[in-house]
């Protein structure tokens, strides 16, 4: 039995037909013999030689030239071997040609040279980031480029300069050290990890076939198969890999034997594109019919283009030189095959049952996996520090070393930029990740990118799949339609009736019977037409398709397949009566409703792709020899194959209008003939290493794709998601303009727009389809403009257009409208739309997905939400944040994406005023004496305040609400009053600014006032005072007490008292200092020193609060 080959109309999946070379029946293999050599070099790499494209050969000696085929040399060789003993030839490899320097393509002998082998990367993976001499540099880079860091940088080295230097050195290299530090601890940490998984990975041992060296083996009679072990790292470039069930494959392997006798086996690819579905791979044939112990003696060569970074294409051949001589034989016969995507292991993908040999064409950086590896501004706080430093100097009239003044006041006011808000930010991000991934009412969320969680408290634009994501993905037949007749859910035991009919009437069951002319035979014939009709349909829907039949350990069978639309055609067909219950590469069987078995040949596939929007498929029926060509897709490209009809255009709006996604059925007969001249033409095609795709997509077309004969149409029903309704309409009134973009027809997409309530209820939908002309555009756009409240429909096509014409013109429009759903597009499109929104709205978006062409959707928004889904876990890798379904996004925006932004904004606010205030008391502190650059505060203090003293009460604002979870999914409002920025803006800035003003000025001055006598103890009265203003502070920004906050600031509290009596140097000198501060005079001075520097804003507050209450406090 011969194996089928694989072919796609638009992708390379060709590959040749092949007859094993001991059959005696010749006529259908397609070999190139000598006298054919005019087809071989056409196909072959003689003529890329020529055209600059491939590397000539080289031997021994660097003068021989030889030809692709090398046959006379080769006999030659033979014939003067001084042993006598026929021996295995030394294979001619390429040389790179000076016309090709940066052509990376490669003919690849069996048994290469280590000389060849050499020239290509080694199989080493390699995910660290750093080595022993780049770390410490690399890291460095990262974080000087922030301007924080660079200016803490500065400021640590200015202390090395006698003339800048202000207190301890420690003091300002300490902070910044401690943020270094736990920086370069989790890089290394983390790159540490990475080099156990890269050794892990590079130290898996694989079995190589080795050629047998005694002269036995090399004659091939008592052939056994000579292995060994090696570390993944070793393989190069030529090896021969044995692979068995589970094994990574390690590099990217041509598949040439599998343990399976049709040369399939099947590989799991969710670590490389993340589709969880079973990938069916195929073998050489010529290598396939072989026992593995004679693939390393094989004289033949294998063609691999330039590596690139598509996964889903390949371009290769194969060339067999000399086959095994067969007894009887005269003549060798060279014979060249295609190899295509179908033919590959890419690296990192798992073989999943069975084993197989493979060779290997690309290794180390030159693999798919490794090729498709993808490794806030503060200036105005800068400003802010020198302008203050200027004023003071100019005050002081620029007397003396002015400029080393401006200097030494920078230095001194270096606490304004706040090197600990990164941190803070970053923890608290780290803080809100944690607490999506932990609540149990959104189970299974992954939060992939913990630098987004607050962004998503800020989205006005939601971009979304239809299929997947607002739909289950779960199909089920509901209609079949076939022009005169039309079969509802509710009726398709009719269906089941006719077809057993058609098949249990006459001798051969399922053929078409002979026409029926006697008058008492004509009364039958209108249902017994009826009958053939559905036969025709039913039984080409059970042929026409890539599912195939698993059977399960507790005997029931599962149906596997790329696309969930088939399983639900193949189930149907089931429930009616013709079962799937064989399915390989070569052949199908089928069951029909007498229970007979009708088994049908395999002749050539063309699978679906997202470009061609269809698959067909050739058959031959084995009782009869009747070659059938069968094809069903999308009605667009459909209706321009078929026969001209006048009912399919409307029955497939028909059935849209109804929310069913349709696929029209259609077959044509071929004659043997016919067949050859295809098959031919379609091989002639397939071996071309360049245009290969469309040369194979124009034979198809020219010889199968016109003229077929209509059978039917299917419509199938996509459930949708649950809570889908109610969720599209929270976000609608949290002020979220949603845009539904789909690759369906126009009027599914409309119908699922209204059964999900993405359009209000009464509200008219605009539709825009087949726009041609600039004027056509114009037109559309004045009317959208002048009703704003619709939905717009737009197809693809007219989209692309508007985009083309009046791109800035249509985005402003479009941008305005409550929805808008566009159609039939591709993921480029959806790519396109998502950037074009960001950049002309300057807002937040947000793109939702669960399928692989929703990647580059999902990348191109501000933040990508993946599904995981039926389709793969592809989107969902690619994405921010990944959810398990759509309803989730309700709670992850409404809840935990506002509280993560109010959370931040409130921190980041926090830590600034923080910085601020302690630089407004330096500044009037140096202002009072005589503009003097002297450091007020010095050595542990300075370095305790941003940390031990501040740092825990502050961070605790992360776990402030004010309102709890009910109420803000309750009233979707409030999540309105986020998207206009107002938490965090200049505003807010600029009241921070003139609080800490207030503030810093109030404690300094009035410690000054009421201390006057006990001056010397300015550090402690004035420190203190700063301490616990900072805590009441804390207090009066909490709106919802946490346990964890009560701590904090009870602790923080605890801990300053201790450190004052553990830290006496900084306080005055001796026992006098405790005393003063634990006296009743202290006490009071310092109560009233607090309060008035707290009290006043408490009542500002809550005056604000009584005049202008805040959405949520109305809520309260």
């Amino acid at each position: 039995m011969s194996d089928i080959p694989l072919y796609s109309l638009r992708r390379n999946k060709a590959r040749v037909n092949y007859i094993p070379i001991n059959d005696s029946d010749s006529s259908q293999a397609m070999p190139i013999s000598r006298s054919n050599i005019a087809i071989a070099t056409s196909s072959s790499s003689r003529q890329n030689l020529r055209a600059g494209k491939r590397k000539e050969r080289y031997a021994d000696d660097p003068e021989e030239q030889a030809g692709l085929l090398g046959r006379e040399e080769f006999e030659d060789e033979i014939e003067d071997d001084a042993s006598g003993t026929p021996q295995l030839p030394t294979p001619r490899l390429k040389k790179q040609s000076r016309a090709s320097v940066k052509d990376n393509s490669r003919t690849i002998p069996f048994r290469p040279p280590d000389k060849f082998q050499s020239r290509f990367p080694a199989n080493i993976v390699r995910n660290q980031k750093y080595n022993a001499f780049t770390f410490l540099p690399i890291v460095f880079y990262e974080q000087f480029k922030f301007f924080f860091n660079l200016y803490f940088l500065l400021v640590a080295l200015s202390q090395f300069i006698p003339a800048l230097k202000i207190g301890y050195i420690v003091t300002y290299i300490a902070p910044l050290a401690f943020v270094l530090t736990v920086t370069m601890g989790k890089e290394a940490y983390d790159d540490y990890k990475r080099h156990l998984r890269d050794r892990e990975a590079n130290s898996q041992r694989y079995l190589i076939l080795d050629c047998p060296t005694d002269d036995s083996s090399a004659l091939g009679e008592d052939a056994y198969l000579h292995t060994r072990s090696v570390p993944s790292s070793a393989l190069r470039v030529g090896d021969l890999i044995h692979l068995e069930k589970n094994q990574r494959v390690p590099a990217d392997l041509v598949l040439l034997h599998t343990s399976d006798s049709s040369g399939t086996c099947f590989i799991r690819t969710d670590q490389l594109d993340g589709e969880t579905d079973w990938k069916l791979r195929v073998a050489v044939p010529e290598c396939q019919k072989l026992e593995e112990a004679a693939l390393a003696r094989l004289d033949a060569e294998i063609y691999a283009d330039s590596p690139i970074k598509d996964i889903h294409t390949f371009i290769g051949t194969f060339t067999l030189n000399h086959p095994p001589r067969v007894d009887g034989s005269a003549e060798s016969v060279l014979s060249v095959s295609p190899l295509t995507v179908e033919n590959v292991l890419w690296a990192n993908t798992v073989l999943a049952a069975g084993s197989a040999v493979g060779m290997v064409v690309y290794t180390g950086a030159e693999t798919r996996a490794v090729m498709n590896t993808s490794h806030p501004e503060t200036k105005i706080l800068c400003a802010v520090t020198f302008a203050l430093s200027i004023v003071l100097v100019a005050l002081n009239g620029f007397r003396g070393l002015w400029y080393i003044y401006v200097f030494r006041f920078l230095i001194l006011f270096s606490s304004i930029i706040p090197i600990s808000l990164r941190v803070n930010l970053d923890m608290g991000k780290t803080v809100y990740a944690s607490q999506v991934m932990n609540d149990s009412e959104i189970p299974n969320t992954i939060v992939r990118t913990s630098t987004l969680p607050e962004e998503l408290g800020r989205i006005e634009y939601l971009l979304s799949d239809k299929t997947g994501t607002l739909t289950q993905n779960e199909m089920e037949m509901k209609k079949l339609h076939m022009g005169t007749m039309s079969y509802g859910f509710d009726s398709m035991d009719e269906v089941a009736h006719q077809l057993e009919v058609a098949f249990g009437a006459g001798d051969h069951g399922h053929m078409r019977q002979a026409s029926l002319s006697t008058g008492a035979q004509l009364a039958t014939r209108g249902r017994r037409d009826m009958s053939s009709r559905v036969r025709d349909v039913v039984l080409s829907l059970a042929l026409c398709h890539n599912v195939t039949p698993v059977n399960n350990d507790d005997g029931t069978v599962t149906y596997q397949a790329s696309s969930p639309d088939e399983v639900a055609i193949v189930t149907w067909t089931q429930s009616i009566g013709l079962t799937l219950v064989f399915r390989d590469r070569t052949r199908i069987d089928l069951r029909t409703p007498s229970g007979t078995i009708i088994s049908f040949d395999v002749l050539d596939i063309f699978p679906f792709t997202s470009e061609s929007k269809r698959m067909g498929i050739v058959v031959r029926d084995r009782q009869t020899g009747e070659i059938t060509f069968l094809q069903k897709g999308a009605d667009v490209v459909m209706a321009k194959i078929v026969q001209r009809n006048d009912w399919l255009e409307e029955e497939t709006g028909n059935m849209a209008r109804e929310g069913l996604r349709t696929l029209v059925m259609a077959r044509k007969r071929l004659g043997p003939q016919l067949y050859q001249d295809f098959k031919a033409c379609h091989h002639e095609a397939s071996v071309k290493l360049e245009g290969r795709n469309e040369a194979m997509a124009a034979i198809v077309a020219k010889y199968l794709e016109h003229d077929l004969e209509l059978l039917g149409l299917t419509g199938v029903e996509d459930k949708l998601q649950d809570e889908v309704k109610s969720t599209l309409e929270l976000l609608r009134n949290a002020g979220i303009k949603i845009w539904m973009l789909t690759g369906d027809k126009i009027e599914t997409a409309r119908c699922i727009a209204i059964s999900t309530k993405l359009v209000a209820r009464n509200q008219y939908i605009h539709e825009i389809a087949k726009l041609k002309t600039s004027d056509q555009v114009r037109d559309q756009l004045a009317f959208l403009q002048s009703k704003l409240d619709c939905c717009l429909v737009i197809d693809g096509e007219s989209l692309q257009l508007c985009l083309n014409l009046f791109k800035n013109e249509f985005i402003e429009i479009a941008t305005k409208l409550s929805a808008v759903v566009a159609c039939r597009c591709s993921p480029t499109q959806k790519a396109d739309v998502a950037r074009l929104i960001r950049n002309h709205t300057k807002k937040r978006v947000c793109c939702i997905g669960d399928g692989g062409n929703d990647v580059s959707m999902i990348q191109a928004a501000d933040v990508g939400v993946g599904i995981v889904g039926k389709e793969g876990k592809q989107a969902s890798l690619a994405a921010d944040f990944s959810v398990t379904q759509f309803s989730f996004l309700t709670k992850l925006l409404l809840w935990h994406g506002r509280n993560s932004y109010r959370r931040s904004a409130k921190l980041a606010q926090f830590v600034i005023h923080r910085g601020l205030i302690i630089s407004i008391m330096q500044a009037v502190f140096s202002a009072i004496f005589y503009f003097a650059p002297i450091a007020l505060y010095q050595g542990w203090l300075m370095v305790g305040y941003a940390t031990v003293y501040t740092m825990a009460p502050v961070f605790s604002l992360v776990l402030d609400r004010d309102v709890n979870e009910d109420l803000a999914l309750l009233y979707p409002e409030l999540y309105k009053e986020l998207t206009k920025g107002r938490a965090l803006s200049y505003k807010t800035f600029f009241q921070w600014l003139m609080i800490s003003l207030y503030q810093g000025a109030a404690i300094m001055i009035m410690s000054l006032v009421l201390f006057e006598n006990e001056f010397l103890h300015i550090v402690s009265i004035s420190f203190t005072a700063l301490i616990l203003n900072e805590l009441i502070m804390v207090a009066l920004e909490i709106t919802t007490w946490h346990l964890y906050m009560v701590i904090s600031e009870v602790v923080t509290f605890l801990l300053y008292v201790v450190s004052i009596a553990f830290l006496p140097e900084y306080f005055g000198r001796g026992s006098t200092d405790t005393s003063f501060v634990v006296s009743l005079v202290f006490a009071w001075k310092l109560a009233v020193l607090v309060t008035i520097s707290a009290l006043p804003l408490y009542f500002i507050k809550l005056i604000h609060s009584r005049i202008a209450p805040a959405a949520s406090s109305k809520l309260l």
